[in-house]
């Protein structure tokens, strides 16, 4: 079995190295490469172009990357156009990756898209362009293939990896202990593993810090810094407010300082997600830069009442989201505080996170494997 694929950031080289893996077992002699990361290396792919060529973040360094982008678009498309493998498989980067099966499809390759596009929150009418380029999606939520079901898309759920990674139960106590951080109450904040974002939010959730202190002097907080920018940046706005002494900072390990925590007070994105399945309580934020919002609210872009992941997975407001103008002190605070001192708050949350991952926890990558073989013939 030949198979190609695309990777092009961390997460992607981590979902592909799993169905690698799984692919490998029912086919040893599978010969596998593409743009590869350090996962995707191990799992036995072989990395025609290094993954970093298209971890590029944020429109303006796209623009600066994009000649360099487009030319290797067009070599990933002559080479499999020419090699002609049983599968081509483009793992989440649906920027690049879309445009890249939709030629290859044209070529007579087969194309799977792993990881859909958020269809079910922007612009549903995707799904069908998607379809023409793609012969199949394998979708992490089990919401997402009737969507595509309306345009006459092959579309299948397969659970997600990360569901599988995270235990039902996660020692709270352990995790704690790991990174030296002390008994008692403790709410972790993470407002984000982007420097934009981090811009945006780190004084909504540092100005909540100072109403919380003032109300329960009990609270201890931790911030995980993804990178060494944002830790200074962070270090600095901690300074400014004289808090550099009651806030701890991780140098990454945002998960285990989730783990760690009694409540979570987060950015929307992926965190929640991973809060939801470390079965953390959690309140939601995010602010979007002015004009962005506004073109969001004239255009009507955003098809779900709700933002964040674990409501958009129960189907209601199960978590609470401040966002934009409500993301302030006196609106979040009220609300993490309520989770730090109301046990039945905590647990209503808490119930609902392990009915979604149980939906979630379906082997995730094997499920990938099977769909993959099926599509291939076999």
């Amino acid at each position: 079995m030949r198979l190609g694929i695309v990777a092009g950031e961390a997460s992607g080289d981590i979902l592909a190295a799993g169905l690698l893996r799984e692919l490998r077992e029912r086919h040893p002699d599978m010969h596998a490469e593409g743009v590869a990361g350090p996962d995707m290396i191990a799992a036995g792919c072989r990395d025609l172009w290094p993954l970093e060529k298209l971890s590029v973040m944020g429109l303006i360094e796209v623009l600066a990357h994009l000649p360099e982008l487009l030319r290797l678009r067009r070599d990933v498309v002559a080479h499999f156009s020419s090699a002609q493998p049983d599968v081509f498989i483009g793992v989440d980067s649906p920027d690049f990756n879309l445009g890249l099966e939709a030629r290859l499809k044209r070529n007579g390759v087969k194309t799977v898209q792993y990881v859909s596009p958020s269809v079910w929150a922007w612009r549903q009418g995707r799904a069908a362009k998607i379809g023409r380029g793609t012969d199949l999606v394998l979708c992490l939520f089990p919401f997402e293939p009737e969507i595509y079901a309306k345009y006459g898309v092959n579309a299948v759920f397969v659970g997600h990896p990360l569901a599988d990674l995270i235990p039902e139960t996660v020692d709270a106590a352990a995790a704690r202990a790991s990174l030296d951080l002390p008994d008692g109450k403790l709410l972790a904040l993470l407002p984000g593993s982007r420097m934009s974002e981090v811009s945006r939010l780190a004084d909504v959730f540092l100005d909540t810090v100072g109403w919380l202190r003032e109300r329960d002097a009990e609270v201890r907080f931790v911030i995980p810094a993804a990178t060494p920018r944002i830790r200074a940046f962070l270090e600095g706005r901690l300074a400014a407010r004289a808090l550099d002494g009651s806030v701890s900072i991780v140098d990454g390990r945002s998960r285990d300082v989730m783990a760690a925590a009694d409540a979570v007070l987060l950015a929307s994105g992926t965190a929640a997600l991973e809060a939801m399945l470390l079965k953390r309580p959690m309140v939601v934020s995010y602010r979007l830069s002015a004009m962005t919002y506004f073109l969001v609210r004239l255009l009507r872009l955003l098809k779900l009442p709700y933002v964040s992941l674990p409501n958009v997975l129960a189907k209601e407001r199960i978590v609470p989201e401040c966002l934009q103008g409500d993301a302030r002190a006196d609106v979040l605070g009220p609300e993490v505080l309520k989770l730090l001192q109301d046990a039945g708050a905590r647990a209503a949350q808490v119930r609902v996170f392990g009915e979604i991952h149980a939906t979630l926890r379906c082997n995730a990558s094997a499920r990938a494997a099977d769909a993959v073989l099926e599509l291939a013939g076999g």
